[in-house]
């Protein structure tokens, strides 16, 4: 459905994408997961015909993005990350304006819009300008699929949203995916990659895994704990000059810590801390995050 081969992308001396590559299959949920800065919006507006690669190709449904880009724009739906809908315009006619621009009415895919529009139509007489964040998100996401494309390019659409609209978006993901529409979603959110039914980690234009979410947190592949500890601030710097330290991170308010051993000696690190003078030391196994996973393979 969607193949990217050897893509590269500069802006003048920095390098957005380096040789990206990967494949992604007809009705599947693919999230590109990064912070802000990692390449995605570069890759996303690639793959909608927005922007030329320098080297490399891509193909959406088998047209090739250079060559084939005004037979591809009518068949794949498009949400950029900043809302670009007309703020002058109501609800109501924004929808019916981009149904008409693709050739089709409200009335002929409503079924397919449905269970999103009904969530803003009590304000579709409402312009656009004076919605909230999940609002325009939901009658953005409307916009793009009111031509019923086969792929849809999401580029951070929670971003900036309340985590109830958060909720609610990725449940209208779920909902598209069973009308067998592929979804393309970036997101600098780590814990939406379980979401997704395979993620790509991106940072610095480089993606360096692609699996299963479930998958890249069973391959983190060392013991993980969240220490607690009086003086934070100095407890990372502590922990980082311990001999067997492999990594240590702030995470809310513990620090995950990992060792180079396979088998950490949790008597000796807890000494080894009340001999810095360390008091409330709590030392805790967890199970690793998609954000640990990400940490670990940026070392």
């Amino acid at each position: 459905m969607i193949l990217v081969r050897d893509i590269e992308k500069k802006y003048g001396d920095v390098v957005a994408l380096k040789k990206t590559s990967f494949e992604i299959q007809k009705g599947e949920i693919f999230g590109l997961i990064g912070p802000d800065g990692a390449g995605k919006t570069t890759l996303i507006r690639i793959l909608t015909t927005l922007i030329l690669p320098d080297s490399g190709s891509s193909e959406v449904m088998g047209y090739d993005v250079v060559n084939d880009f005004k037979k591809l724009r009518s068949k794949i739906g498009y949400m950029p990350g900043k809302f670009s809908l007309y703020m002058d315009l109501t609800v109501e006619e924004n929808l019916e304006l981009f149904a008409s621009i693709f050739g089709t009415t409200v009335e002929e895919n409503y079924e397919l819009i449905r269970d999103i529009y009904e969530q803003i139509e009590p304000f579709k007489k409402r312009r656009a300008g004076n919605l909230s964040g999940g609002m325009k998100q939901k009658l953005a996401l409307s916009c793009a699929m009111i031509h019923r494309p086969e792929v849809i390019f999401l580029d951070e659409p929670t971003t900036g949203v309340d985590a109830v609209s958060r909720k609610e978006f990725w449940q209208m993901l779920k909902k598209l995916k069973a009308h067998g529409i592929t979804i393309l979603v970036s997101t600098p959110y780590m814990d939406e990659a379980g979401m997704c039914d395979r993620v790509a980690l991106i940072q610095n234009g480089s993606i360096f895994t692609i699996a299963p979410p479930d998958q890249i947190v069973s391959d983190f592949g060392r013991h993980l704990y969240s220490i607690r500890a009086s003086k934070r601030g100095d407890l990372i710097h502590d922990l980082r000059n311990y001999q067997f330290t492999h990594s240590v991170f702030i995470f809310g308010d513990s620090i995950h810590y990992t060792e180079k051993r396979k088998t950490t000696d949790i008597k000796a690190l807890h000494q080894y801390l009340e001999n810095k003078k360390y008091t409330e030391v709590e030392i805790e196994q967890i199970e690793p995050s998609i954000e640990d996973c990400f940490m670990e393979l940026m070392k």
